[in-house]
């Protein structure tokens, strides 16, 4: 599979494509970041509207780029494709294990060495991030138009910085996407949930006694602001994925005050260490389940240098419950990783996250269904699998069934269920965001199993038939349908394909 096509250098040569594409919007009057930038975002958001650039915030003195990702079109220009299964498409290439057989075996052998050869980061002496250098008393956060989303927020919440740690015995980098609270002029609270690997290293320097070096940088190119959001697993660098996603090597450049290395074209750098045992009240935040998470204490980042390019643009993301501009990247993220779901959980044919689910709270499952409580045994896969253990409702559907027809899907698990028999009940890890449960990070989790059940499984009465409509009438329909004199062939999708 080919790499990508358009891998961007910066957040600036992406802007420009978009702007090009018809695909940004200049707001060039002056806008507060208090709310009104929230609510701008996110009725431009539900009416499927474009990226935008304020040019004028009233607060910070840099302009700021913000539903960049805000659709699927904007989304697959950001990664260099036309379609996210691209992607996976190379990643289950790469993937397969089956030796070369032949010369055209060597070749495609050799084809995937060279893309692997690409994923290494590459150290740079010198770098844009770094053109302007604040340190000490010049460091001051309000140069930075961060946001107050709603009116409950605790206070200024910068929302899409790279934060990038490195384990304390191992040295193994870690670059994470979390919410940071702005406390001061050179201090924001570090949101690290539970089961983040930042807060794995973070535990570690603690029980060590050490002070942690943090970077954050903020207006990264499309790619690695991306790969920064995504559930890798713990022993993948996100810089040797964001370069198998671009089919170039990232460029990092050594941070001035702390031992860590930064993207080279972000817009703009913090460094500084968090403080053994220190921590202040965060929150509340209005976050993209739809309500407030409730303030809670988190770790402190001390923030001692501040990098920029000269002429600098912030980016952030709005929280809120769908749609916003959150679902795309999560779409992305869907299609991306199907292979490797594949690989954990080798039952699956499909899968989809539904918007409305916010990530965690649902997850639908095509199977090609073989054996007695086959779709009770992918339930259990699922809450063995990485992130995807933190799911707390699993529908299984058959194989024929598309995963992203919500429509379809409702209809199988509302019908072919017995919840007597089909419904699994059991408990376990949650997201540490989720509200409902009744004990913070665990609680009740739900398998439906919404596929024809077999007479093996105790249903006796034999699966009647579905209805469908004879294939030679469906075209002679298709054929025949100007002559009826509608003006467009309504889609046949479902019902009788």
């Amino acid at each position: 599979m080919a790499a990508p096509r358009f891998p961007f250098d910066d957040l600036q040569g992406f802007l420009g494509a978009l702007e090009r594409a018809g695909e940004l919007h200049r707001v060039t009057t002056p806008v507060d970041p208090t709310l009104e930038i929230s609510e701008i975002v996110t009725r431009t958001v539900r009416a499927k509207g474009p990226a935008l650039l304020f040019e004028k915030p009233t607060r910070g003195m840099m302009p700021l780029a913000i539903n960049i990702f805000g659709s699927d079109r904007r989304m697959a220009m950001a990664l260099g494709v036309q379609d996210f299964d691209e992607i996976g498409a190379r990643i289950g290439e790469l993937a397969k294990p089956e030796l070369p057989q032949g010369f055209s075996g060597m070749m495609d052998g050799l084809g995937k060495i060279m893309q692997l050869k690409s994923l290494p980061p590459k150290k740079v002496r010198s770098a844009p991030c770094q053109e302007v250098v604040l340190k000490g008393d010049e460091v001051d956060l309000n140069m930075l138009p961060g946001l107050v989303m709603w009116p409950g927020d605790g206070g200024i919440y910068h929302n899409y910085g790279l934060t990038h740690t490195k384990h304390p015995e191992t040295g193994k980098r870690n670059l994470g996407l979390y919410r940071l609270q702005q406390h001061s002029h050179n201090s924001v609270g570090m949101h690290w949930q539970i089961h983040k690997d930042s807060t794995a290293h973070h535990a570690v320097a603690e029980r060590r006694g050490e002070r942690l070096p943090v970077a954050i940088a903020f207006g990264a190119d499309p790619v690695v602001s991306y790969s920064a959001s995504a559930p890798l697993p713990g022993d993948i660098d996100e810089y040797l994925f964001a370069g198998f996603l671009r089919g170039e090597r990232v460029e990092l450049v050594d941070c001035l005050t702390v031992p860590l290395q930064v993207p080279a074209t972000a817009n703009v750098i913090l460094e500084g260490w968090v403080e053994p045992g220190e921590r202040l009240p965060e929150g509340p935040f209005g976050d993209h389940t739809g309500f407030y998470t409730p303030v809670e204490p988190f770790p402190v980042l001390h923030v001692e240098c501040m990098t920029m390019r000269r002429d600098p643009i912030y980016h952030s993301i709005i929280t809120s419950k769908p749609p916003q501009e959150d679902g795309p990247i999560g779409l992305a993220t869907e299609r991306i990783f199907l292979p490797l779901i594949k690989i954990l959980v080798p039952d699956i044919v499909d899968y989809h996250m539904p918007e409305a689910g916010v990530f965690h709270n649902c997850l639908v499952v095509a199977i090609n269904k073989r054996y007695p409580k086959h779709a009770q045994k992918v339930m259990s896969a699922v809450w063995g699998a990485h992130l995807l253990s933190l799911t707390k409702l699993i529908v299984v559907v058959d194989d024929d069934c598309d995963p992203r027809d919500l429509q379809e899907v409702a209809f199988r698990a509302f019908g072919n269920v017995d919840y007597a028999h089909d419904l699994v009940l059991t408990q376990g890890p949650v997201d540490h965001l989720d509200h409902a449960s009744y004990q913070q990070f665990w609680g009740g989790k739900a398998g439906v199993d919404a596929t024809r059940k077999l007479p093996t499984e105790g249903y006796t009465r034999g699966w009647p038939e579905e209805m469908r409509m004879a294939p030679e009438i469906v075209a002679k329909v298709d054929k025949r349908w100007k002559e009826y004199g509608f003006p467009e062939n309504p889609s046949r999708k479902g019902g009788g394909k």
